[in-house]
């Protein structure tokens, strides 16, 4: 830490003053302050480390025959029956104490013997204002009945908690939890969050900070399609789209299994022109150094569209 005298004198005399210091002392005193970093009221590194048991509260487990069990000694059990341990377990609860019960409890130990946790995906809340009403109908015409749904109180409390202090209360809320999931987080594995054009700047930035601009592997663009009806009537440009924001916990590490979706027909036809003595259909490519090679239909995995962890 350099301070010239006279900024030593300044920080005394605002400290003697009981006055914020002006923002460029933060980076004079804290010389390992990052070069850009997200800043709220109340900001602090601290998480939540209580540690709560879990209870069973309900055993959904059909009985299968055993020719259809899965490996049991898998963490992956495809059967449908809960085996032991933390296998096909939907978890109630505030998800901060989940968390925080996952990375400090006992459970640990039983994810990380199985390799660890490989993948995350979160779908937090966007901004969507306090209302939670909603109108339902049951049943069908005439007979039909509708009523409004008003919030709960359980929702109430969590909209004050989560946007009772504005953007502020928000980032604070993901902050913590971002970060209890990065450290749960495998090595190879990696986090896909769910954004709404409301949120998704501070929620990237957060995420930046927390695992690091260098592990952000993509940014995905979900569409919901053409605009069209009310929507597409109005003045404004339509919002057709949300975020999923891609990061691994450590990038070179990352597992990633490219995804396929099947040619269409007119693609087929246009570009598999050739068939040799076998009858397989193919199409021919040049590489570097013109070289030309047979690309066989049965062979291709068909579009490739994005790099996905599964």
């Amino acid at each position: 830490m350099k301070l010239t005298d006279n900024e030593k004198r300044d920080v005394i005399k605002y400290l003697e003053a009981g006055k914020p210091l002006p923002e460029k002392y933060r980076f004079l005193l804290f010389g390992d302050a990052q070069e850009v970093e997200l800043l709220w009221n109340g900001k602090t590194n601290e998480v939540t480390n209580v540690v709560l048991p879990f209870q069973v509260i309900e055993q959904i487990d059909e009985p299968r025959s055993d020719a259809k069990f899965g490996n049991q000694n898998s963490l992956f059990d495809t059967s449908g029956r809960q085996i032991s341990g933390w296998t096909n377990k939907l978890v109630w609860g505030d998800n901060k104490l989940i968390l925080s019960s996952l990375k400090n409890g006992p459970m640990r130990k039983e994810i990380e013997a199985q390799g660890g946790l490989k993948l995350i995906y979160i779908d937090p809340p966007f901004d969507v204002g306090a209302n939670f009403s909603m109108d339902i109908t049951i049943g069908e015409g005439e007979d039909g009945e509708s009523f409004t749904k008003k919030p709960s109180v359980i929702e109430e409390i969590a909209y004050r908690d989560t946007w009772g202090k504005g953007a502020d209360s928000f980032i604070a809320m993901i902050y913590e939890r971002l970060k209890l999931m990065h450290d749960l987080l495998a090595e190879d594995g990696s986090i896909y969050v769910h954004a709404g054009i409301q949120v998704n700047h501070f929620i990237r930035l957060a995420l930046e900070e927390i695992f690091g601009k260098e592990n952000m592997v993509s940014e995905i663009i979900w569409s919901y399609g053409t605009p069209s009806g009310g929507r597409a009537s109005g003045t404004k440009a339509v919002k057709v789209h949300e975020y999923i924001l891609h990061f691994a916990k450590n990038y070179d590490r990352r597992i990633e299994n490219k995804i396929y979706l099947p040619y269409n027909e007119k693609y087929v036809t246009e570009r598999f022109v050739y068939k040799d003595e076998d009858g397989r259909v193919y199409r021919t490519r040049k590489r570097e150094g013109g070289k030309v090679e047979k690309q066989y239909l049965d062979e291709s995995g068909g579009y490739a569209t994005i790099n996905c962890m599964v």
